[in-house]
């Protein structure tokens, strides 16, 4: 089963300053559950494990994937922001570090994430000699970046099957009855999923938005939603004292108080890139508003202490670290001994490299500690499935609750559109 803990010996407070925070924790705890009854209020996510798997569609996405995983050596998913990182976050996480040479029958790759010319050219190549599917992601249909995408590979995909196969190639996640892509894909007869009313796009990994590429990657999304269940269930109790996910979000908070204002979360697996940017995505939309907010920043370890590990050490005391420490290595390999050693490494032969990488996190936790950086540790037991479920409820929870204690609504985003009016300008698109 997923098992995470949170260990602060590290973050200069103890149970009795987290402790404090009881009262106004219970009171978001209860205001929350009353959110989460009215689809207005964006808080769907919170039950979500332990009721969307009962779903019709949450069969359909499972037979969908078989049918993609039958047919298709690439799944071309176009989307961006939480149209994309939470599924991206999942996959990487979970098959080979360098997912190109991942063994999985169909691979999985993204696009509509950027503007860049080179960058769908390079998707292009990869794909036009193959067969592939598209999954286009978006509730409105006309957000920029996915929208030019899909204009670009719908052409692609019609003029290499033939309109009438590329319609069983093409899958859509939008909205349940509203938007452009909602009238296309009705018109076209895509086979379409919906992204709930009631779930925002940062919250959406755990609905079609993440669940079909994932399952389409090969990954057991049974067991991914298993280990959000459990979190559901552990984290819906009331009582701080034995809620870790209300713990860190006090800590969190505690911390932006000491004017600790950038929030870095470690990880010492590369695999797990993709989940600090969805995590970067979360916090920073949840609760970068009304001039408030930790700065979310992510560094991967032991490979940026080599480059930041200055700043982290000597630099502004504005900072804390959030560990994951990912307890057991999946496939670990061993320093073999030689007999010039030149190197010098015959004292760790017959050692583990994941010995030698706790051994760097040790050290490296103390070294920023006694340098003025407090450290938060998530104590990860192994990367699979389920306990990446479960993290992402932990971290979804906690930045619901964090965003309140700054007294922000952690689910809206008024500042993207102020960008997105000015790029219409100049791009004169009309009525801007």
């Amino acid at each position: 089963m997923s098992n995470i803990k949170l260990n602060y010996t590290y973050s200069g407070f103890g149970k009795e300053d987290i402790l404090d925070s009881t009262d106004v924790v219970l009171d978001i705890d209860k205001e929350l559950n009353e959110m989460k009854k009215d689809k207005t209020k964006f808080c769907g996510w919170i039950n979500l494990p332990s009721k969307y798997v009962k779903t019709v569609e949450y069969a359909r996405i499972k037979k969908a994937a078989g049918k993609i995983r039958s047919d298709s050596d690439y799944l071309v998913v176009i989307g961006i922001g939480g149209s994309y990182l939470g599924a991206r976050a999942v996959i990487e996480a979970l098959h080979a570090s360098i997912y190109s040479y991942d063994k999985s029958k169909t691979k999985v790759l993204f696009v509509g994430n950027n503007l860049s010319g080179n960058y769908i050219n390079d998707i292009i190549d990869i794909v036009k000699d193959k067969d592939f599917s598209i999954n286009v992601i978006s509730k409105s249909g006309t957000t920029t970046e996915p929208a030019i995408a899909f204009r670009i590979f719908r052409e692609l995909i019609e003029n290499k099957y033939g309109i009438e196969e590329a319609r069983k190639r093409i899958f859509v996640t939008t909205d349940e009855n509203n938007g452009a892509l909602r009238k296309l894909s009705d018109v076209e007869q895509y086979e379409t999923f919906v992204i709930p009313d009631d779930v925002g796009g940062r919250f959406s990994v755990l609905t079609p938005v993440g669940l079909l590429p994932i399952a389409v990657s090969g990954i057991d999304i049974d067991s991914l939603m298993v280990g959000a269940k459990v979190a559901e269930e552990k984290y819906s109790d009331k009582n701080l004292k034995y809620n870790d996910c209300y713990k860190y979000a006090v800590l969190r908070n505690l911390l932006y108080d000491m004017d600790k204002k950038m929030e870095i979360l470690v990880s010492y697996e590369p695999k797990m890139h993709y989940m600090i940017e969805w995590w970067k995505q979360l916090f920073g939309e949840s609760e970068g508003k009304d001039g408030n907010g930790l700065f979310p920043v992510g560094v991967e370890f032991t490979t940026d202490l080599h480059s930041l590990g200055q700043y982290i050490q000597d630099g502004q005391r504005i900072m804390f670290e959030t560990v994951l420490n990912i307890r057991h290595c999946n496939r670990d390999i061993e320093i073999g001994y030689d007999s010039d050693n030149l190197d010098n490494l015959n004292y760790l032969s017959g050692k583990k490299v994941s010995f030698v990488n706790e051994k760097a996190m040790e050290g490296t936790i103390n070294a920023h500690v006694d340098g003025g950086v407090p450290n938060i540790l998530i104590d990860i037991d192994v990367l699979n499935a389920e306990t990446i479920g479960h993290l992402i409820y932990f971290f979804e929870k906690a930045c619901a609750v964090s965003a309140k204690l700054l007294e922000v609504n952690p689910f809206n985003q008024p500042g993207v559109e102020k960008y997105k009016n000015n790029m219409f300008k100049l791009l004169k698109k009309p009525g801007f």
